[in-house]
């Protein structure tokens, strides 16, 4: 029986440790590509789970209690920490004309108790106290009149714009609730709390959601006004993060310049999605994005965020011991300090021996990776799909057949050496969905994509977001926001 039992786990297939025992018991020579698959996976397996934040694209709240030692790339500066010389102060400065005055006089002497309300005063001190007002809501009434002139006609004035309803809110309070809900980010229950105990506001919460998609369908202008300027950019970026949307995984997609933001939501990651938004399809810049294959689906530039490159450098050099990892970080690092000087001097350009150095220097860590990453044999039993090359051959064949967006940094000082902006941008999103979990409607979903559209460009062109709220309500688009405060 026992013969029998052992025949039979030897005509399987089996890639278990007991499995690899036996096949090595029996002398067989599938024992070496049985432990030599195990070691293959064993690797994979202790490179996942050395994965962390600092050395992939994992995010910092995966990391959970057990977070990685910070580990930056930057070099200690010789300054010390705090201000430093020169620097100006925030402190609170003495106001020249304060709005009141409260005199605080002496009426007896502290030693006798004599009377010295007749005396004259020697000398005075002051101090100030910046405090808010008590808050309360001001009721404006506004009142028609009716007349009839001489020759029998009936004339009536009418209420100005926006003052529709017998009893509602203004622009300001509205104004408000909008900004703490979508730029603050307060749910609708604790809202609804701070309006009443802030400014004795009883509003509702379909109160709120009314203001908030009034304002959504007010910022559609200044969002295809955005869309337009994008459009129109010689460098954008883009980015997508998966946000919940009734109960199920969308994608915010987020297309950015200095000046102006744009997002979207979509029930797809890819080109689906990216159409959708309205951006990509016409446009003819370069666009700056992680290496997801559905922005080459794209007839423009394209340049890659190299901040996403060290961490996978990191992970190679760390975890597997590739040491031309660590050359390639080194690499890029001195490139950009390269980039980083002629810019302060006011170059527009590298010089010509410069980059043909870089590109030498480039070459030859290309070369040392693939030294250390050979070609693989091609397997004995053909599988379905793509053999798997990977990490580390699949990011040096990248730095190789993509050089020129993965440097396109050193060519173009109009393009970045990462992706900063986007992923900075759509960050306080998934902020949004830790505090209230998902979006419940497709309606305020959309809303929130435009309000937050608005918000962000606004204060890209030092216009803050409350304000800017204010005029969205009085019905000035971004455009014009934007052209009274460069006239200003």
């Amino acid at each position: 029986m026992s013969k029998a039992k052992s025949s039979k786990k030897s005509s399987s297939p089996t890639f278990t440790y007991e499995g690899a025992v036996t096949l090595f018991k029996q002398g067989q020579k599938e024992v070496v590509d049985v432990l030599l698959e195990m070691t293959a996976r064993i690797k994979e397996l202790e490179g996942m789970k050395a994965k962390n934040s600092k050395n992939s694209s994992k995010p910092p709240s995966s990391d959970g209690l057990s977070k990685p030692a910070p580990k930056g790339l930057r070099k200690k500066s010789k300054r010390k920490s705090g201000g430093q010389k020169g620097h100006k102060g925030s402190s609170l400065k003495r106001k020249k004309k304060p709005d009141i005055i409260e005199v605080h006089n002496v009426d007896h002497c502290e030693n006798c108790g004599c009377n010295l309300e007749d005396e004259k005063v020697l000398r005075e001190q002051s101090r100030q106290v910046f405090d808010i007002p008590p808050v309360q809501l001001v009721v404006t009434e506004h009142r028609t009149q009716v007349k009839r002139c001489s020759c029998g006609h009936i004339t009536m004035s009418q209420f100005p714009d926006g003052v529709n309803a017998p009893v509602q809110y203004g622009s300001r309070i509205k104004a408000m609730s909008v900004y703490l809900n979508q730029y603050q980010l307060l749910p609708y229950a604790r809202l609804c709390e701070t309006m009443r105990d802030l400014f004795k506001a009883p509003l509702s919460e379909g109160t709120l959601a009314n203001m908030i998609h009034q304002a959504g369908e007010l910022s559609q202008k200044s969002v295809d006004q955005i869309r337009e300027t994008l459009l129109e950019s010689k460098v954008v970026h883009f980015d997508e993060t998966g946000m919940r949307r009734k109960g199920k995984t969308n994608w915010m997609h987020y297309a950015c310049t200095p000046k102006m933001s744009l997002f979207t939501l979509h029930k797809k990651r890819g080109k689906e999605a990216m159409d959708a938004a309205g951006v990509l399809p016409e446009f003819k810049g370069t666009a700056i994005h992680d290496y997801w294959k559905s922005y080459y689906q794209y007839d423009c530039a394209h340049a890659l965020c190299n901040v996403h490159h060290l961490r996978d450098l990191i992970y190679i050099h760390e975890q597997l011991g590739q040491n031309w990892a660590k050359e390639a970080i080194e690499t890029l690092l001195q490139i950009k300090k390269s980039v980083d000087t002629a810019k302060q001097e006011g170059k527009s350009l590298l010089s010509s021996k410069t980059v043909q150095n870089h590109e030498i220097k480039w070459d030859e860590i290309l070369k040392k990776g693939y030294a250390e990453n050979p070609d693989l044999p091609p397997p004995k039993k053909k599988k379905r799909g793509r053999v798997a090359k990977g990490k580390a051959r699949n990011l040096i064949e990248r730095f190789d057949h993509q050089r020129h967006e993965v440097l396109a940094f050193m060519y173009n000082f109009d393009i970045p050496f990462d992706n900063n902006l986007a992923e900075n941008g759509i960050r306080m999103n998934k902020v949004k969905q830790k505090i209230s979990g998902c979006f419940r409607s497709i309606e305020y979903s959309e809303d929130f994509c435009k309000i937050r559209s608005y918000i962000c460009t606004a204060r890209k062109n030092a216009i803050g977001a409350f304000n800017s709220i204010i005029q969205l309500f009085e019905g000035h688009s971004i455009l014009d926001l934007i052209s009274n405060s460069v006239a200003e």
